[in-house]
């Protein structure tokens, strides 16, 4: 069975990429999906790149140096907030430090939009990901969702950003749809597709 090595240790997305990856056949077979921890490797990567597809690049060849057997995938994502001048960006998992909880990065946000009016709080989630494969190929996908930073924190599943990002078309924050909903519509769940798309004909 083919394995897939994702260079994360956030249980919150593991569980998004698991259900998006859940029905990807490679040769015909479905695919273990494992995270760092779930694979027994332990990594300390200096994400020192530019973008997000760069950081995700530097993160799945470094994880695939340890388990050249295996696809080793990897993502970078964010939030950019356009008032802000795209902050807090490919810095969103350290902005104001790393082990500052999301609810003061939320709240410091918001604040920081205070008197904003809705149509100048344009936001969007970014993803990209890179599959580092066994051969030494690399394969990369970039996506986006567009939305805008609410008022106040909404909704009690997601994590991180979340719960101050709207989605218009739902009139509600990424952190009160359902999983399915979310990842139908997020920026994960559709570089997460296209990279699927990606595999399957690359191993056809």
């Amino acid at each position: 069975m083919q394995r897939i090595i994702f260079a994360t240790g956030n249980v919150g997305k593991m569980r998004e990429i698991k259900m998006i990856l859940a029905d990807l056949l490679i040769d015909g077979e479905t695919v273990e999906v494992l995270s760092m921890k779930e694979a027994g490797i332990e990594a300390d990567i200096v994400e020192d790149g530019i973008t997000f597809s760069e950081n995700a690049a530097i993160k799945a060849k470094a994880v695939a140096a340890m388990a050249p057997d295996a696809i080793v995938m990897a993502d970078d994502s964010g939030l950019e907030v356009d008032y802000l001048n795209k902050e807090p960006g490919i810095y969103s998992a350290r902005y104001l430090g790393e082990d500052t909880p999301y609810s003061e990065k939320n709240a410091n946000i918001i604040v920081r939009l205070s008197g904003v009016p809705v149509e100048e709080r344009s936001a969007r989630f970014v993803c990209a990901i890179a599959a580092a494969l066994p051969g030494g190929e690399l394969l990369e996908s970039l996506e986006t969702i567009e939305g805008y930073i609410g008022y106040e924190e909404r909704g009690e599943r997601g994590f991180g950003y979340d719960p101050i990002f709207m989605v218009p078309s739902y009139q509600k924050s990424t952190a009160e749809l359902t999983e399915e909903e979310k990842n139908e519509i997020s920026h994960r769940g559709k570089a997460l597709r296209s990279m699927k798309v990606q595999l399957q004909e690359y191993y056809s």
